[in-house]
């Protein structure tokens, strides 16, 4: 099966995710919003972190909770409130995912000395397949503009990638007040 067709499991894990959880001490608490199959949720465990996956997938979650470190949390975060409310996380990991009324609650789940890490599909992979909707397609400079007023930005790219698919994507890293 070739990657772009691959399902999220057999994709690796993202060099922007592994690139930046790098800089988070070992035993951080880690949130992986709408997680998946847990690629990321697994690299950031097999760190040392303490991690939650927040995805609406029952058996995805089920085979992780099976990962030391790891507690799952089903919830539909599109259609119910936000689970996690008044916590804190000293890295929230997002990818390939978009729902713009979340960027508030995912924004404050960042604690003061904590990092975000944001990946997702922007305009113009359309041309390269899925998701194609423009709902679910960031427009130009859109990451950096949600999360500039809010956090420290780190990193940003608005670029084609080839790998783990064609696409082009939007990527972020930016930090709380009190990181160091």
């Amino acid at each position: 099966m070739s990657s772009a067709t691959s399902p999220d499991h057999e994709l690796a894990v993202s060099p922007w995710v592994a690139r930046w959880l790098q800089l988070a001490p070992p035993g951080s608490s880690v949130l992986d919003v709408a997680c998946g199959s847990g690629r990321h949720t697994r690299l950031a465990a097999s760190l040392g972190h303490r991690v939650v996956a927040l995805d609406r997938n029952v058996d995805a979650l089920s085979a992780i909770e099976k990962v030391s470190g790891v507690i799952g949390v089903h919830a539909d975060i599109e259609a119910d409130e936000w689970p996690l409310a008044d916590q804190k996380f000293d890295v929230v990991i997002v990818t390939n995912y978009l729902h713009r009324p979340l960027f508030p609650e995912i924004l404050r789940a960042v604690s003061e000395a904590g990092l975000l890490i944001y990946e997702t599909f922007a305009r113009g992979n359309e041309r390269f397949g899925r998701p194609s909707n423009p709902a679910f397609l960031l427009n130009p400079g859109e990451l950096y503009d949600r999360v500039h007023t809010s956090l420290r930005v780190l990193g940003y790219e608005d670029l084609y990638t080839e790998t783990p698919k064609p696409a082009m994507v939007q990527r972020i890293c930016a930090c709380g007040s009190r990181f160091d």
